[in-house]
């Protein structure tokens, strides 16, 4: 699958070459303030393939939670050297836009949260309102991250000991449901509008306005069975939109809002940002989401990760162990995942052009 990468600028390239090849137009947006891992630019990367006058737009997005990235990332690179896939997009009147590494910092440094430690689909709030106070994630932080990593057995049992008592339910939605309160602490919704938020809405400000309708996808990693893309609802709880998204990815698209996605119910989403910028388009939209490892373990490469950001005298090992992790939790290595991928992002937007 020569089409996926190891490393952001790899990605980055990828996109960039097969963009040109395609003939798509290329827009970027270069991150203002940070560079990446190995010193590399940053950059937000749009490629629009198709009629720029489109009545509608489809949108395929990745990495808006850095470290996930790299599926996302290859399926985009493989649509860009689908010529039949992009010549079924203009016949069916649809603009196909790519936007590659809305996190492009996490995406780099292997990070699910951005340069502020900011995760990005919890950051589209209302900041001149009262922000929510995520009380079950209060109880459970302390046990979290711990004073060494891997932490002691004494550590994990304590965790262990509460995850046990509530429910793994109940642990997976306290501390990945979004909290507003501890700017170091885990799924950490910030308190302004990143960069990385600001910047989605003049993509979909530029290449949205004047047109019929937006659809877009999603792709992210890391809950449900190995390789399945889960098609979850990205929009408002309602069941006009819910009813308008299943018309067009089927009957197993589930709803964080009903408790039929193996996600929780969540604050401060990034599909919020078509309502701020485009408020009036015909809107539907997924986030398909691939698995990886067992929630726990996720949950652990993500805790070691945060235990690694606050620690940043740690030796060499102790990093090894935490990007190991990350990338274990956040990407399936085997040419069967990679496969999986690319046929189903495929498949989601034949879909949407069908529906046309």
């Amino acid at each position: 699958m020569s089409h996926f990468s190891r490393s952001y600028a790899e990605a980055r390239q990828k996109f960039l070459d097969a963009a040109r090849t395609a003939g798509a137009a290329l827009a970027q947006f270069p991150h203002p303030t940070k560079r990446g891992s190995a010193g590399e630019d940053l950059a937000i990367d749009v490629a629009l393939a198709g009629p720029a006058e489109a009545r509608r737009c489809l949108m395929v997005t990745s990495g808006t939670h850095g470290a996930e990235g790299f599926a996302g990332s290859g399926a985009q690179v493989t649509m860009l050297h689908d010529a039949a896939l992009l010549a079924d997009c203009a016949a069916a009147d649809t603009s196909l836009l790519l936007v590659h590494a809305i996190n492009p910092y996490g995406f780099s440094h292997l990070r699910r949260v951005n340069e502020d430690n900011v995760d990005l689909n919890r950051n589209f709030m209302d900041f001149t309102q009262p922000l929510p106070y995520n009380e079950a994630y209060a109880e459970i932080a302390p046990l979290l991250v711990p004073a060494q990593w891997p932490p002691s057995d004494t550590d994990q049992a304590q965790l262990m000991k509460a995850v046990a008592e509530r429910g793994m339910p109940w642990y997976q939605a306290a501390v990945s449901r979004g909290q507003y309160q501890d700017p170091g602490g885990m799924f950490y919704g910030g308190d302004k509008a990143a960069w990385s938020n600001y910047t989605l809405c003049r993509i979909l400000a530029r290449f949205g306005a004047g047109r019929e309708a937006l659809r877009w996808i999603d792709v992210h990693t890391g809950l449900g069975p190995w390789g399945y893309g889960e098609p979850i609802h990205m929009g408002p709880d309602t069941p006009e939109s819910l009813t308008r998204t299943r018309a067009i990815w089927g009957a197993r698209v589930t709803s964080i809002y009903d408790g039929s996605s193996t996600s929780a119910n969540l604050t401060g989403l990034a599909w919020h940002a078509v309502l701020q910028t485009l408020p009036t388009i015909d809107y539907a939209g997924i986030a398909l989401e691939f698995g990886t490892l067992p929630v726990g373990e996720v949950l652990d490469a993500l805790r070691g990760d945060h235990w690694l950001h606050q620690h940043p005298e740690a030796d060499e090992n102790q990093r090894a162990l935490v990007r190991q992790a990350m990338w274990r939790a956040f990407y399936g290595d085997t040419d069967d995942w990679r496969e999986g991928v690319v046929a189903q992002v495929t498949d989601a937007v034949r879909d949407t052009i069908a529906s046309a």
